[in-house]
């Protein structure tokens, strides 16, 4: 009995010290109190055994499914994870990956890390690790990968078929924020800035240093593809391009302390070079606090894609046992005013998705220089290009992997010895088409959803007979249109199975210099900045 009192008295005392006087205390406590008598008579009485920290783990993640999918719950491997994450350093195999049921798949090995020495290549399928096969494991498989520096771990994989085994060395592995820079024309730097970690600032200010040394006098600053990171990261690297005192973002909450307002600290490196900043549709958070408030202090040009629209900020909160709660605070605000969260999760539809705010509801905002902007979806460039763009049908590809698994099919029928010499033509783009029908890819529109949701009604309603027909023909005349839309969106699709095919051979730095040759986005950026007239003007 005493067992059962302490938990809610505890938990009572927990949350009068830091919820303020927020919520009912006593509806509180007893809620807790009727989850905790349940958990202890479920996990004692259930036909069959169950592992406690399995339900409760789901029990966690019921409560907070129906919030923002940013706020979620760390067990201590993801609590270690993220502090990998933000350090931008760890011990390990030096590679990128993601596990699925009875695997992991390497989707990168790092130039000159422990798998890329030892041989492991994108699309390599583990299947066991040392002694353990991962189709028996409950656990995070990926943990068995992480060692003491200079440890061995023997890895079994299957590639093209065949199933190998390679001893790999773990060693420190050191993710830079700042991957690659180089001087473009003798006069533009490029600086890719991908993830905004503790190093993020040190490593983009050490860049911009450098290429002015060897003579920039115009920048690009490539954002496409980072989802952000720390907020005092992009503060200090839009600092890196304007004045102190400068107010580059605000945050709001209903909670008073965090109301705050973030303002520039130090002196800039160079308030007067020409900017172009890159972002496409997976640049988010952090990328669109610095994106957006180059863009509302008319400090740079925005070329690429609407941003990803994520204006809410997280903060850890400590909890027992190394655990954590990753928690939604407030909602960012730019120097405009403009909040560019693009989905309403606390408004959901029947099917309860959240909304996405309508183009004709977007508020317009004044930038510094009295520019137009709005809210509401992202940061829109000032130059927007149909190669950066993900539309539904290029989303679909990437979240099933297809273009990652036509570029592992690409790697090992093509041969390839210079990035210079690439070419991905109409032949390719067919085969790649074939390859989607031979691997049975779908995907389903918000369209078919819709009809779906209304065959459903009409079957309660006794209608289903006589509107089978017409339903059937509605699918068939939607399935064409599908396959047309792969052909429509070429240009967004060929761009991103170049970008996964040439890492496949030249790693990341063969990707950039390639890109910076070829990609359109980077091509328009400098285009802008050789027309000094053309940039002035879309800046004022």
């Amino acid at each position: 009995m005493k067992k059962r009192i302490l938990i809610p008295i505890i938990a009572i005392g927990i949350f009068f010290t830091t919820v303020s006087f927020k919520s009912d205390f006593f509806e509180i406590a007893k809620q807790i109190e009727i989850f905790t008598t349940l958990f202890k008579e479920l996990n004692m009485n259930y036909v069959d055994e169950v592992t406690p920290a399995t339900l409760m783990d789901k029990a966690i993640k019921g409560m907070l499914e129906d919030l923002d999918p940013y706020t979620v719950y760390w067990n201590e491997q993801q609590v270690e994870d993220a502090k990998i994450n933000n350090s931008g350093i760890y011990t390990g195999i030096g590679a990128s990956a993601r596990s699925e049921k009875d695997k992991i798949i390497i989707v990168e090995p790092y130039k000159d890390y422990p798998a890329d020495k030892a041989g492991l290549k994108a699309g390599d399928e583990i299947i066991q690790i040392g002694n353990v096969t991962i189709a028996n494991l409950e656990d995070e498989a990926g943990n068995l990968l992480k060692g003491a520096p200079g440890s061995t771990v023997d890895v079994t994989f299957k590639r093209q078929g065949k199933t190998e085994t390679v001893t790999i060395t773990r060693g420190a592995v050191e993710l830079k924020a700042v991957p690659f820079y180089k001087l473009i024309n003798n006069d533009i730097g490029y600086i890719v800035l991908s993830q905004f970690n503790s190093k993020t600032t040190i490593e983009t200010k050490a860049a911009l240093v450098d290429l002015k040394s060897q003579g920039a006098k115009k920048l690009i600053l490539d954002l496409r593809g980072n989802p952000g990171g720390l907020l005092n990261e992009a503060i200090n690297v839009v600092n890196l391009f304007v004045d102190k005192g400068e107010v580059i973002t605000t945050t709001k909450s209903v909670i008073e302390k965090y109301n705050q307002t973030y303002k520039t600290k130090s002196d800039p490196v160079d308030k007067e070079i020409p900017l172009v900043v890159l972002v496409n549709g997976r640049s988010a958070s952090a990328s669109e606090i610095v994106s957006g408030g180059l863009q509302d202090l008319d400090r740079a040009v925005i070329v690429g894609a609407r941003s990803f629209g994520k204006g809410l900020v997280q903060r850890p909160k400590k909890l027992t046992y190394g655990t954590q709660l990753k928690v939604t605070i407030s909602r960012y605000y730019t120097p405009s005013g403009r909040c560019i969260q693009a989905l309403d999760y606390w408004h959901r539809d029947e099917n309860g998705d959240a909304v996405r705010k309508d183009a004709k509801e977007y508020n317009a905002f004044k930038t510094k220089g009295g520019r137009t902007v709005y809210d509401g979806g992202g940061i829109l460039p000032d130059v927007q290009l149909e190669s950066a763009v993900y539309s539904p049908i290029t989303t679909a590809l990437l979240k099933d992997n297809a273009i990652f698994d036509y570029a592992t099919k690409y790697y090992y029928s093509h041969q390839m010895a210079d990035w210079k010499n690439f070419k991905f033509g109409e032949a390719d783009f067919q085969d790649f088409i074939k390859f989607l029908k031979d691997n049975n890819f779908e995907y389903e529109t918000e369209t078919e959803k819709k009809f779906a949701e209304g065959l459903k009604i009409s079957e309660d309603e006794d209608m289903s007979k006589d509107i089978s027909a017409s339903y059937n023909q509605l699918m068939a005349a939607i399935d064409t249109t599908k396959d047309k839309a792969i052909v429509d969106k070429k240009v967004e699709i060929e761009s991103l199975l170049m970008d996964e095919i040439l890492k496949r051979y030249f790693y990341r730095e063969g990707l950039y210099n390639y890109q910076i040759e070829h990609n359109p986005e980077i091509l328009e950026a400098v285009s802008v900045l050789n027309d000094a007239g053309r940039y002035r003007k879309i800046l004022k």
